[in-house]
């Protein structure tokens, strides 16, 4: 038996939770937002609320239980989504009941001992470039894991989901040698996401150069985001976190909240030119209420993205809470809904919003529930695997695998298929070689290749 003592300082708490409990039933009064508007409002004050009162109470030593709040990487939390039928327009809904496997195939493992890779890129000699996580980028010439670290990479904060993150090639490299880089910068209590570029020569980089930074900094180590895709125009986009979980806030509300406004980097996709000045064609660049540099918005956590250069549009994944992960065709000047409209759920159980779809709002092109945790995203228009011609594969942190993902003219999906790893994937692209390349995420991470078996 639990026994529960009323403290005055309790009691001063819910004096107070219920002063502000009733702020969004005033709106009824005072605004002309529309009922469901009103509901989320309330939603999320409660959910707020609760969360304090609880850490209130459990800190006073009255209640014998604590809520723990997952990151999405966690497999713990992973354990407790149960697969769940949910619908939305134009979205293939999946879980790990009705997922086939694939065939083909052979894994090949090419370089072992990285340490939590993260991205890769490739030079135009057919070395690769990867990031580890810690702060180090390594080169691999030929197959092999050159030992010394390339010198110069920017100082990182690397804890948690922080750290140097993804890296990219200039689409002309061998004219200009110009990499671009994306980490975690700052302390716990105040850090934002970076973009560099600076010169590869000699194995060491020079000239370097922060050509972007989130416009806010957060405390926490959570949601950096980070992925990196060029345009055929040689723009460049990138995308940002929307700052982490709850309890974390900004301007007294949940910093999640951040995705819907635009006046912020938080929760974005941004597009910028190679010098990191502002593109004068992107959605919102004479907008008075927008950031700029602002290519679509209302994401909660996207690592993977990339571009089908046969129909130039732009597909990532994005990790959900508990449940809801999505596969998202990206549009400019669009709203994907976070918050606002998800199929997620709180780490501990209850309800993000009402909603799950919302007319104006873009709905996903797959939800995933329970959470793959999806990093990294390649579109295979190789020669190797021809039957793969047009898929998309996305790596699995959770589940550990890859997804292969048929679509059809319109871009929406009609099959996967799973390619078991048994390991955290981080990062899937497609290699020069037209062959598939994945990178695991662990102390001993891996590089394995895709290579045909003939066996399809």
């Amino acid at each position: 038996m639990m026994n529960f003592k009323l403290t005055n300082q309790t009691k001063n708490t819910t004096k107070l939770n219920y002063r502000v409990l009733i702020e969004p039933i005033k709106l009824f009064y005072k605004t002309k937002q529309k009922p469901l508007d009103i509901l989320y409002c309330l939603i999320t004050k409660t959910s707020r609320i609760l969360f304090r009162s609880a850490m209130a109470i459990a800190l006073l030593g009255t209640v014998s239980c604590v809520t723990k709040v997952e990151l999405e990487s966690s497999s713990v939390a992973q354990e407790k989504n149960k697969p769940t039928v949910n619908s939305t327009v134009n979205s293939s809904v999946s879980n790990t009941e009705n997922i086939a496997s694939t065939s083909g195939y052979q894994k090949i493992t090419v370089v072992e001992n990285l340490e939590h890779p993260w991205g890769m890129a490739w030079l135009p000699d057919g070395a690769i470039l990867i990031t580890e996580r810690p702060g180090r980028l390594r080169i691999v010439r030929n197959g092999i894991l050159d030992p010394t670290p390339i010198a110069g990479v920017p100082p990182v904060f690397a804890v948690s989901q922080g750290g140097l993150l993804d890296i990219s090639v200039h689409p002309r490299f061998a004219e200009n040698r110009w990499i671009y880089l994306t980490y975690s910068h700052g302390d716990h209590s105040a850090n934002r996401t970076r973009i560099a570029r600076a010169r590869l020569e000699n194995n060491t980089l020079g000239n370097l150069k922060v050509i972007f930074e989130v416009s806010q900094t957060k405390p926490g180590a959570q949601h950096f985001g980070s992925r990196m895709v060029w345009l055929p125009d040689g723009t460049l986009v990138a995308n940002i976190g929307d700052g982490g979980n709850p309890p974390i806030e900004f301007n007294g509300e949940f910093i999640r909240q951040q995705a819907q406004n635009r006046n912020s980097h938080l929760g974005k996709t941004i597009r910028l030119n190679d010098d990191g000045s502002i593109p004068a064609n992107n959605p919102f660049a004479n907008a008075t209420d927008a950031k700029p540099a602002v290519w679509s918005y209302g994401h909660r956590n996207i690592q993977g993205m990339t571009l089908d250069p046969t129909k130039n549009r732009i597909w990532a994944t994005e990790h959900g809470s508990r449940g809801g992960d999505e596969l998202n065709l990206i549009e400019a000047g669009e709203n994907y809904g976070w918050p606002v409209v998800t199929h997620s759920r709180e780490y501990s159980g209850g309800l993000i919003s009402p909603e799950t779809s919302r007319p104006g709002l873009i709905d996903p092109k797959v939800i995933w529930t329970p959470s793959i945790a999806p990093s990294g995203l390649a579109f295979y228009n190789g020669d190797r695997f021809p039957q793969w011609r047009g898929n998309l594969f996305a790596g699995g942190l959770v589940s550990q695998d890859v997804r292969r993902i048929e679509l059809d003219a319109a871009g929406n999906v009609i099959g996967q298929h799973s390619i078991p790893v048994g390991q955290r994937v981080r990062d899937v692209r497609q290699g020069p070689d037209g062959l598939l390349y994945i990178l695991t995420d662990r102390t001993n991470g891996q590089l394995i290749r895709l290579e045909p078996s003939g066996n399809e």
